[in-house]
C-alpha cells in the first residue's frame, strides 16, 4: 500500500504552529499535573509508560509511612481486599463504559488474557466448537498464550493477515468465522501501526456466529472512548501503565460481562478469589461475582498511581483526550510528511484519524540506528523491529511542541546516520 498525498500541510515555521495549537489547547493546564525530567527533552512513548503524575509521587511516598508503615495488616480489612474490584469499578466508569461490578485488577496482562481465554472455552455456548481467530499483527504475548492454549485444548487458530499500515477489519473476520469459531481474540488498536478496529460491528459478527469475544484494550484505554456494555463485549483485558499512567510493571484489568460470570470457570484457583478467602478452606469455592477471577494476592502498590490519573481523565473527560489525542497525531503526521518522508521514510499508520489511536508509527531502515542518538539527546519514541518508530502521544502530558521538538531530533538523527552511511535510504 502506498502513501497517500499528505493531506496536511505545516507552515515552514513549525515552532510557531506548535506554539499556537498549545496556546489554544483546552487540556493544556493538565500537563503540570506530571512529573518533569532536566533529562528528557521530547517524550514520545506514552504508549509504552506514560509519566508518574506529581499526585501519585506524593501518594506513593504517603503510603509507605501513613498508610502501610501505620495501619500495617489492618490494611486488609480497612481498603485492600475490595481495592482490586473498587479500583476495577472506576476503570471502567471512567474508561471503559462499563457498569460496576465487571471489572477487576490483579495479575499482568498475560495472566489475565491467559484467564480469560481458558474460560472463555469453558463457556457452555461454545461447547464443541474449536477454533480461535486472531491476527498475525497482535502483539506477541497474545498469539503466544493462543498458541500455548490451542495446543492445551487441541484447538485451532485461525490467522488474519492485516496490512501492514491497518488493522483487522470486519470484512477479515467474518470471512474466516464458522460454526467452529469459539473466540475471537483482537486488539482494538493495533499494537505496531494504531489501527483502531470496529469494535462493536466485529463483536456483532462473533455474537452472530455463536462465538465469544475478547478485546486487548492496551493501546485504547485511556486514550480514546471504549464502550464495552454498549458494544455487548463478552471479555476484555487491558494494562495500566501506558495511558492511565499506572508506573512500570502496574497490574492489568480484567473484564467479565456480568451474565457471563458465574457460568465461566476461571482456570487459575487461587484463595483470593474463593467464596471466603480468609477462612482458608479446605477446598476451592468461587466467589460470586467478578471476585472469582482474582487468584492471588493482589499488588496494592501497583494499584496506588493509577488513581491519581483516573482522577485526571475524569475530570478533562474521555471526549475531550480524544479530541486531543487526534489533533496531536495529526500534527505529528504534519510534521512527519515535512520533514521524515523527504529523507526516505514510510508513514506506516492510518491517514484516517477517526481509525488511529494515539500513536503515529513511521519506517525506515535507518531507524534502529538514530534510537541512541536521540536517547542521547533526551528524545524518546519506541522502535518496533524491524524499522518502525513509533510516536506515542499521551493526550494530558504531551504538548505539541513536544512532538515538534521530538519529530525535529528524529530528522537530525536521521540525517546524521544517513551521512554516516554515504546517504543509502
Amino acid at each position: 500500500m502506498t502513501d497517500p498525498t499528505p493531506s496536511t500541510v505545516l507552515p515552514a515555521d513549525h515552532a510557531a504552529r506548535s506554539a499556537a495549537l498549545d496556546a489554544a489547547d483546552p487540556l493544556a493546564r493538565f500537563r503540570d499535573a506530571f512529573v518533569d525530567s532536566d533529562e528528557v527533552t521530547a517524550y514520545l512513548d506514552g504508549n509504552s509508560l506514560g509519566r508518574p503524575t506529581r499526585a501519585a509521587a506524593e501518594r506513593l511516598a504517603r503510603f509507605a509511612t501513613d498508610v502501610w508503615g501505620a495501619r500495617l495488616i489492618r490494611g486488609w480489612d480497612e481498603e485492600w481486599y475490595g481495592l482490586p474490584l473498587t479500583l476495577g469499578d472506576r476503570i471502567g466508569a471512567v474508561t471503559l463504559g462499563a457498569a460496576p461490578g465487571q471489572t477487576f485488577v490483579g495479575d499482568s496482562t498475560t495472566v489475565i488474557l491467559y484467564k480469560l481465554v481458558r474460560a472463555a472455552l469453558s463457556a457452555p455456548q461454545v461447547a464443541g466448537r474449536d477454533e480461535i481467530v486472531l491476527d498475525a499483527g497482535n502483539f506477541p504475548t497474545d498469539r503466544y498464550v493462543l498458541e500455548g492454549v490451542a495446543r492445551e485444548h487441541g484447538a485451532t487458530l485461525r490467522w488474519i493477515t492485516p496490512e501492514h499500515d491497518a488493522g483487522v477489519t470486519p470484512g477479515q473476520v467474518a470471512a474466516v468465522l464458522s460454526d467452529r469459531t469459539a473466540l475471537v481474540l483482537l486488539s482494538h488498536v493495533a499494537y505496531r501501526s494504531g489501527y483502531v478496529s470496529d469494535a462493536a460491528a466485529i463483536t456483532a459478527l462473533a455474537h452472530d456466529a455463536g462465538a465469544l469475544v475478547l478485546w486487548d484494550l492496551c493501546h485504547s484505554v485511556g486514550a480514546l472512548p471504549v464502550e464495552l456494555d454498549a458494544w455487548g463485549v463478552d471479555l476484555a483485558a487491558g494494562c495500566t501503565y501506558k495511558y492511565l499512567n499506572g508506573g512500570p510493571g502496574a497490574p492489568a484489568f480484567g473484564y467479565v460481562r456480568a451474565d457471563l460470570q458465574d457460568v465461566l470457570t476461571q482456570p487459575i484457583q487461587g484463595w483470593m478469589g474463593s467464596a471466603a478467602p480468609f477462612e482458608m478452606g479446605p477446598a476451592y469455592a468461587p466467589h460470586d461475582g467478578v471476585r472469582r477471577f482474582l487468584s492471588g494476592t493482589p499488588a496494592i502498590v501497583g494499584m496506588l498511581a493509577m488513581q491519581d490519573m483516573l482522577d485526571l481523565v475524569d475530570e478533562a473527560g474521555i471526549a475531550a483526550v480524544r479530541a486531543k489525542s487526534v489533533a496531536l497525531t495529526e500534527h505529528a503526521t504534519a510534521l512527519v510528511d515535512d520533514l521524515l518522508l523527504p529523507l526516505g521514510a514510510r508513514y506506516a499508520s492510518p491517514r484516517d484519524p477517526e481509525r488511529r489511536g494515539s500513536h503515529v508509527t513511521v519506517d525506515h531502515a535507518a531507524f534502529e540506528a538514530t534510537l541512541p542518538l536521540l536517547w542521547e539527546r533526551g528524545v524518546i519514541p519506541d522502535f518496533r523491529r524491524p524499522d518502525g518508530l513509533r510516536l506515542g502521544l499521551s493526550p494530558l502530558s504531551t504538548t505539541f511542541d513536544e512532538v515538534r521538538v521530538g519529530v525535529e531530533a528524529v530528522r537530525d538523527a536521521l540525517v546524521e546516520v544517513l551521512g554516516r552511511a554515504g546517504g543509502a535510504a
